[in-house]
């Protein structure tokens, strides 16, 4: 069975297809968020190179929310012109390959927020804190390493890492039963704020 993988969520964009032995072909590059046409190069060259697949995996974030939606549509695209099985999964899960560790980020407004992956799985929503409680959260960990996709040189400590596609076909290889399906929705750190128009105007 053929997996592809892709996370668009962090600075760095990657793309990955796999079958049950190996990794097939991969790419990453910078990822400006401006512009997704170096994406759907590497999606297509991987794709012509490979075949088509029979699942697709896509990562959910937390992180860009305007990458994060052109990666879930791509994949339903995908889904409706390949007849590929549809899944998703916190991009966070994609950092490291080992089992239990950390990651940091920018949440904006001041804050920054925390997650813990246990078992190589996001299983709690991620915790949005102030720079203070950052920093006395990190302190108190001393055994798992903590990773951040974020420029964030405020907390020293934090190593700079990014998800991998991957990493991310084998957690949906090793756990599939733990992908979400669809519909998929962007991870959020705040519940989305949507503007409504007032009383009267169009």
């Amino acid at each position: 069975m053929k997996l592809l993988a892709f996370d668009l969520s962090t600075r760095r964009g990657t793309i990955a297809l796999a079958n049950e032995k190996e990794i097939l072909g991969a790419r990453d590059w910078p990822n400006d968020r401006r512009s997704s046409a170096p994406f759907f190069e590497a999606l297509d060259e991987i794709i012509r190179e490979h075949g088509r697949p029979e699942t697709i995996v896509v990562g959910l974030g937390p992180g860009s929310y305007t990458g994060t939606r052109i990666a879930i549509s791509a994949a339903i695209g995908l889904e409706a012109t390949t007849g590929g099985a549809l899944a998703g999964i916190s991009s966070l899960c994609a950092i490291s390959d080992e089992n239990d560790f950390c990651v940091i980020g920018d949440a904006k407004r001041a804050s920054f927020f925390f997650a813990k992956i246990s078992d190589g799985l996001l299983k709690s929503d991620p915790e949005l804190l102030s720079a203070d409680e950052m920093n006395k959260r990190i302190s108190s960990i001393t055994t798992i390493p903590i990773y951040t996709s974020d420029e964030l040189p405020q907390f020293a400590s934090v190593k700079a890492r990014f998800p991998s596609a991957k990493l991310l076909c084998l957690r949906a290889q090793t756990a599939p039963q733990n992908l979400a399906r669809a519909p998929l929705a962007p991870i959020y750190l705040r519940e989305p704020h949507i503007t409504t128009s007032r009383s009267g105007q169009k």
